[in-house]
């Protein structure tokens, strides 16, 4: 199984940007369908974005235009780069991994790893 760790979050004002990163290790991700999902309080957790085993790439609609999924396959990590960030987006931010090679996953269900979560605030 592989291991998620997610880094960048923090504070940030309201149309500021941040980039979270998620380093993978255990196993190569290159032909996983990786995505980020959030949690806000009192929510469940919900797909943010994805990119597959292709580099397509996917959105929710609340995110898209201002989100941007990536990934560095050299490097096993994958990003999240986020603009024009809003108190709405405060959550905490989740990374996972689907070793099925579907390319356009979107369901808690269809991943298998998770990392342990990195808290993103945005002040207004």
């Amino acid at each position: 199984q592989v291991q998620l760790v997610e880094s960048g979050g923090g504070l940030v004002q309201a149309g500021g940007s941040l980039r979270l990163s998620c380093a993978a290790s255990g196993r190569t991700v290159s032909s996983y369908t990786m995505a980020w999902f959030r949690r806000a309080p009192g929510k469940e957790r919900a797909f943010v974005a994805g990119i597959n085993w292709r580099g397509g790439t996917y959105y929710a609609d609340s995110v898209k235009g201002r989100f941007t999924i990536s990934r560095v396959n050299a490097k096993n990590t994958v990003y999240l780069e986020m603009n024009s960030l809003k108190p709405e987006d405060t959550a905490v931010y989740y990374c996972s991994a689907d070793d099925r090679g579907y390319i356009s996953s979107k369901a808690e269900g269809d991943f298998a790893s998770w990392g342990q979560g990195t808290q993103v605030t945005v002040s207004s």
